[in-house]
């Protein structure tokens, strides 16, 4: 027994691959479908781990490529791993880095565009190149050069110590033709089997510690074939889970990801990387998808949009100035049990820290209690 398991409880079965579940991890169970916080840095931004357990998160998903770069992986795996480290004892996912060989190489932007002919914004020097046996890195803290490859995605993910992991795989943009979207998914394949090679290695010669389940990542963009050809390939392979990523059209993301769930193994949990719109939620979960995560959240709070069932909303806005009313009506968050639209207000308005943590706090309740 490895300590990582995944059980589905209930299916609703007729035109939806909608279903309930548990996913078990040497640090506790994930109940399924859930929203995995983001905690790029080891750290949830604005927010400390009590808070972050508060909002009845499950499990907090860091990012290897940060962590590689800043304070490095050497350093946490000292430390006892992610979760000792940043005083997190659930579960704990880590990505690849494969979302870094977009965002700093054909995307690299403020915020990614994938319709435009060229993504590279002016004046920013693309800072990773893809090469068949990994991808080159110029770091955008220091300038330093650096080679990622499956097997080094490997170390550093295991290192980290997260219980779930994903393969290291090539993240195209939408506006890639159709030649290079199979040139990518190739090479993504190569680097899968690489990834479960380089793990069974690591596990062997680190038997003592817990378990990491490692889920393959499947790209493909909009194309059918492209995604059920690598819903075969990789469902074949002896992955613990699978990660749906890629660039994917909002309005096709239903679509897409049944697509790949109506080719992969039933028994095994099925992730979506970067979702947390509600209606993007909805459409992953009645299509078959166990648990997503987005840095969305806490992201646009620090930016003064909260979340409500009518949409977003701007509190930056004049209108709030005076309205003493929780940011959303029988909201039992934190922020909404104790402040007011007006206060919060007042605290961007005075460009104080605290908005950010109240703005994060309501957000990711938000999004866990009412969409997961």
């Amino acid at each position: 027994m490895n300590g990582f398991s995944y059980k589905v409880k209930t299916e609703l079965g007729q035109d939806t691959l909608a279903r309930t579940g548990v996913i078990t991890t040497p640090h506790g169970e994930i109940k399924t479908p859930a929203f995995i916080v983001v905690g790029t840095k080891a750290t949830v931004k604005a927010m400390t781990p009590e808070q972050v357990k508060g909002v009845q998160a499950q499990a907090v998903l860091a990012n290897a490529y940060h962590l590689y770069l800043q304070p490095g992986h050497k350093l946490i795996e000292k430390a006892g791993g992610l979760g000792k480290f940043m005083n997190w004892d659930g579960p704990t996912f880590t990505d690849s880095g494969g979302f870094q060989v977009m965002s700093l190489g054909s995307g690299f932007k403020k915020v990614i565009d994938m319709s435009g002919e060229e993504a590279v914004a002016p004046k920013k020097e693309r800072l990773a190149h893809v090469e068949e046996d990994g991808v080159r890195f110029k770091s955008h803290i220091d300038g330093s050069k650096h080679l990622f490859t499956p097997e080094l995605s490997m170390q550093i993910q295991h290192g980290i110590g997260a219980d779930i992991i994903f393969a290291f795989d090539e993240l195209t943009a939408l506006v890639d033709p159709y030649t290079y979207q199979v040139e990518a998914l190739n090479r993504t394949h190569k680097w899968a089997e690489r990834c479960l090679k380089e793990i069974a290695k690591l596990r062997n010669k680190h038997s003592d510690r817990p378990y990491q389940a490692l889920f393959g990542v499947l790209q493909g963009a909009n194309y059918e074939d492209l995604r059920r050809q690598t819903a075969k390939f990789l469902g074949g392979l002896d992955f613990d889970g699978y990660g749906i990523g890629g660039a994917i059209e909002k309005e096709k993301i239903g679509e897409i990801v049944r697509w790949v769930n109506e080719e992969l193994p039933e028994n095994k949990p099925k992730h979506m990387l970067g979702i947390s719109e509600p209606d993007d939620i909805f459409e992953a979960i009645e299509n078959g998808v166990d648990t997503f995560d987005c840095v969305s959240p806490t992201r646009v709070g620090r930016n003064g949009a909260f979340y409500t069932f009518k949409g977003r909303m701007n509190i930056k806005g004049a209108k709030y100035r005076q309205d003493f009313t929780p940011l959303l009506k029988d909201c039992t968050c934190y922020s909404c049990a104790n402040y007011t639209r007006a206060y919060i207000h007042h605290l961007f308005k005075s460009n104080e820290i605290l908005a950010l943590t109240l703005m994060s706090l309501h957000n990711e309740h938000f999004i866990i209690k009412y969409y997961s």
